[in-house]
């Protein structure tokens, strides 16, 4: 059974909140606001919230093995991010390619972490930006920083980095194309092949981010549809959860039994009437779902 879907009290609306993630070990929620530069900790519990502000746009997050870090996506490259000052140390660029920014990224469940890139659709600003080509790659980053490529330069938006449950199948998707792709996965060397369509022009909005849950479904997010969506592991869409913001960005289980469902969304590309009409937009929401998640995966830091 689905319950109701609520605001997560005490939290901000974002421009594009991103990357919810769950540490189980203290209650503490995370997620990130690409165009507010903002990166957010959240103590479910008593409900203390605390941001720290960045130069660049972060895109995503994952908390490292290493107590009091995190490895943090920017825009322009992965960083080790100190929880406690906010100094973000950055340590690769594994898309140098002119135009592209990083976008979704997601620990595997050996501890690497990985990222997609996409033709940046920002401005300097925050506002938005046109574009033209389908230039993004999947990569790894692995315990020391060391990046490598794992796709062709031919994603338009890269999004959903999940694995299931055996870790033996990584889904990824490309949000321009509406579509959401399989791969094989070998966990002992992080290497991907055989990719084919798990889920493919879904009527009802763009795929976004996802989570997994127990059963190994998929939970996706779906931009401008208003719904997240479970996609069952043979592509079946099995259930809809109506959500009342237009633009779900992503998911990730919570709580003490992970049956908590939490819901990012942004207001980027809303009219100020839709904004006025809806104090949805851009809210971090949840629900619960009567199924469990997966922990969120951290990243196995060495250095």
């Amino acid at each position: 059974m689905i319950g109701p879907i609520t605001r997560l009290s005490g939290t901000p609306g974002c421009s594009v909140a991103e990357s919810p993630i769950y540490d189980p070990e203290t209650g503490a929620l995370y997620w990130v606001d690409i165009i507010g530069k903002q990166v957010f900790r959240y103590a479910i519990a008593d409900e203390q919230l605390t941001t720290w502000q960045t130069e660049d746009f972060p895109t995503a997050i994952a908390l490292s093995s290493r107590p009091g870090r995190a490895v943090l996506a920017f825009a322009g490259g992965v960083a080790d991010f100190d929880l406690e000052s906010g100094e973000a140390d950055m340590r690769c660029v594994p898309d140098a390619t002119d135009g592209n920014r990083l976008n979704e990224g997601k620990c595997d469940p050996q501890g690497r972490f990985w990222v997609g890139s996409m033709q940046t659709n920002l401005n300097p600003d925050g506002s938005g930006r046109e574009m033209d080509r389908h230039s993004g790659a999947l990569f790894r980053i692995d315990s020391d920083f060391a990046s490598s490529r794992h796709s062709k330069h031919e994603f338009g938006i890269s999004n959903t980095l999940a694995w299931s449950p055996d870790s033996r199948t990584l889904y990824c998707g490309d949000t321009l194309r509406n579509v959401i792709f399989a791969y094989d996965f070998d966990p002992e060397n992080g290497e991907v092949g055989n990719r084919r369509v798990l889920c493919e022009g879904y009527k009802r909005g763009l795929p976004d981010g996802s989570a997994i849950d127990a059963d190994g479904c998929l939970w996706n997010a779906r931009f401008g549809g208003g719904v997240v969506i479970r996609i069952t592991p043979n592509g079946c869409v099995d259930q809809e959860i109506e959500v009342p913001a237009t633009n779900p960005t992503s998911c990730s289980f919570a709580g003490p039994d992970l049956r908590t469902l939490i819901i990012t969304s942004a207001s980027f590309t809303l009219s100020e009437d839709q904004l006025k009409a809806n104090a949805f937009e851009g809210a971090v929401l949840r629900c619960e779902v009567g199924v469990s998640g997966i922990t969120d995966n951290k990243f196995q830091q060495l250095t």
